[in-house]
């Protein structure tokens, strides 16, 4: 049965956005020149990348936004955000462990939107997308409004691949009578485990005009890669 109300525990939802938010901060580091980032510019990207999931996953549910129905949300993406620019040397040097919580942080938004659209009585289809659009929809907004290529739509190593695969696991646990909890765990799970062995492996689709393998990606420079 479908349980008609679906709370995600705020320590969690504000784990996800404070990971959201070192994440926008370690991409704004990268700017140089006259593009480079300010402490505002800084704010806004762990504000994006942080709380944008969130709030697309709401929108498309036509649910009242959780990340505007408290003040820790904005506290927290913005404090994280802050943080993360102080510390862009120390954490790209601890660049394993930011990969490894970045993949738990799409996996939870994955999970938390399919499950909350499968609670509102969405069909499973639709609950996936919904959930793969919260998991990427962060990083979507912050290449939009920085004028970038969108990064999911290019070669490189899976994300939304990976969060699709957490949701449906997430949708069919769920449809199987799976309580909500372990339900999501194993999407996290999922997501988290394909995300990062993307990485470690280099692993992408092929791209649309030919089979090749793509250099690894500036980020996952400190990680060993086993090329099979």
């Amino acid at each position: 049965m479908i349980e008609t109300v679906f709370v995600i525990p705020l320590w969690a939802d504000l784990l996800a956005v404070g990971v959201g938010g070192v994440q926008g901060a370690l991409f704004a580091a990268g700017f140089q020149g006259e593009r480079r980032l300010d402490l505002l510019g800084v704010a806004i990207m762990g504000l994006l990348v942080g709380m944008g999931g969130g709030l697309i996953r709401d929108l498309l549910i036509g649910v009242p936004p959780a990340t505007l129905q408290s003040n820790w949300y904005l506290l927290t993406a913005c404090g994280a955000a802050l943080v993360g620019m102080l510390l862009a040397g120390v954490l790209h040097r601890a660049n394993a462990i930011i990969v490894v919580l970045d993949a738990g942080a799409i996996g939870m938004f994955g999970a938390f939107g399919t499950v909350k659209a499968l609670t509102v009585g969405m069909p499973v289809v639709p609950a996936v997308f919904v959930g793969v659009c919260a998991a990427v929809g962060g990083s979507v907004l912050r290449d939009v409004i920085m004028g970038l290529p969108v990064a999911i739509m290019h070669v490189g190593s899976l994300y939304a691949v990976a969060a699709g695969a957490g949701c449906a696991t997430v949708a069919v646990a769920f449809s199987l009578g799976a309580p909500m909890v372990p339900a999501a765990i194993a999407g996290i799970l999922v997501t988290a485990v394909i995300r990062v062995l993307a990485v470690i492996f280099d692993l992408s689709l092929p791209e649309q005009r030919r089979l090749h393998r793509r250099k690894v990606a500036a980020e996952t420079g400190t990680i060993t890669i086993v090329k099979p």
